[in-house]
């Protein structure tokens, strides 16, 4: 690793300014292939991991979560890496493409569906040469473009089932939203024909009862409109499952003086609870519809703390540890506050710890379980969180050189 190391140490100091078009491509080509055979060593390498259970040393279950904790990575890319390396041992041919960089990280990803053990199984039934099929598509992926790779895929899977047994219509059902900085969402959502028939439903009935005269609106802000009043509706409604140990609901946090000052929008005065920032008229706006409750800060800025009243955290302390930490606070762990429990750093029982902010970490139910079991989670006056082994070493986030 020390000499790979040095290797892209010496490529990043190259000047690339004198070369020219033929020299750029050819360095471009060898890097791709470069590319593609750390790739490979990296999937040989987390199933190693994942068969050796290794990710339990730094405290996680598997090694998704190890890769997106510890590595970064997104969940579709982590998940590829590991289900690659599953399909790798029952595909010789792909792999040893793969090594020798002639194989993408993506190729492998589309072949990888030919190993799962219904297929194996259908091909066994039918006297497929599995071993062949799988050399043939190891060269088509070496040698043609990927949406000829992926034709080739799709055709000898439908083989291995002509008949086909209807499909699960709900499987293909999709939903994904990207936060952006100033706190808007984008989304993307994919339906079955069902689904998508009530989604319409719902809408268009929304819709068609909110037609004002005079009304401006573009149909796709009609629909949009109609979206978010569904939530409303079903927010209200009170008939929502909780989120841990509340009702969801809209949460809006904001210094009173923003929100009494009327003479001022105050833009970015409030934080919503998924982390976004809004104005303190919009929070007012909200207000207007809704329960204020107020939170006595302490002189340094944080809620007071409840003593040994309570075991059980109470909703504003709950609300003000989720502020702060955001999510788990367990190296390597992202896990969203509604997953979370309210762990007391010093027990409640045994070492009487009080309920309080300070008292207080977000972790979700299977660090939970982790720290009461000899790990253990801290926040020195840095503020920064820092997750112990049993053993008493630290778990660190990132390089380890």
């Amino acid at each position: 690793m020390g000499e790979l190391t040095s290797a892209l140490d010496a490529l990043a100091a190259d000047d690339l300014k004198p070369m020219f078009g033929p020299q750029l491509l050819d360095r471009a080509a060898e890097l791709l292939q470069a590319r593609n055979r750390i790739d490979a060593e990296l999937t040989r390498t987390v199933r190693e991991c994942e068969l050796t259970q290794a990710a339990e040393h730094d405290g996680l279950k598997t090694m998704p979560s190890w890769l997106r904790g510890h590595g970064r990575l997104s969940s579709g890319v982590a998940s590829r890496i590991v289900h690659a390396g599953r399909a790798l041992e029952h595909l010789p041919a792909v792999a040893a493409g793969f090594a020798a960089g002639e194989v993408t990280a993506e190729q492998v990803a589309v072949i990888a569906p030919i190993a799962k053990p219904e297929a194996l199984a259908a091909a066994a039934a039918q006297g497929v040469d599995v071993p062949a099929m799988e050399a043939d598509l190891a060269a088509v992926a070496a040698t043609a473009p990927h949406d000829k790779l992926q034709d080739v895929v799709k055709i000898y899977l439908a083989a291995l089932d002509p008949d086909g047994s209807e499909p699960d219509p709900t499987e293909g059902r999709r939903l994904t939203i990207a936060k952006h900085a100033d706190g808007s969402v984008t989304g993307r959502f994919d339906l079955d024909a069902v689904g998508g028939e009530k989604l319409q439903a719902a809408l268009e009935s929304i819709v068609q009862a909110a037609r004002p005269q005079g009304d401006t609106r573009t149909r796709a802000q009609q629909q949009a409109d109609a979206l978010v009043q569904l939530c409303d509706n079903q927010l209200a409604s009170g008939n929502l499952p909780f989120l841990r140990t509340v009702k969801p609901h809209v949460i809006v946090t904001i210094d009173v003086e923003d929100l009494a000052d009327t003479s001022t929008t105050g833009p970015g005065a409030g934080e919503t609870g998924f982390g976004a920032r809004i104005s303190a008229a919009r929070a007012r706006w909200l207000a207007c519809d809704g329960t204020i409750s107020r939170m006595v800060m302490s002189p340094d800025g944080l809620p007071l703390d409840v003593g040994r009243e309570k075991r059980v955290v109470p909703p504003h302390i709950r609300r003000a540890v989720e502020r702060r930490d955001r999510h788990c606070v367990f190296a390597g762990c992202s896990a969203p506050t509604h997953w979370c429990d309210v762990h007391h750093l010093e027990e409640w029982l045994r070492d009487h710890g009080e309920t309080s902010l300070a008292n207080s970490a977000l972790v979700c139910e299977r660090h939970h379980t982790k720290v009461h079991h000899g790990f253990r989670v801290e926040r020195p006056p840095d503020g920064r969180w820092r997750t112990y082994r049993p053993d008493g070493t630290e778990i660190i986030i990132g390089p380890r050189w």
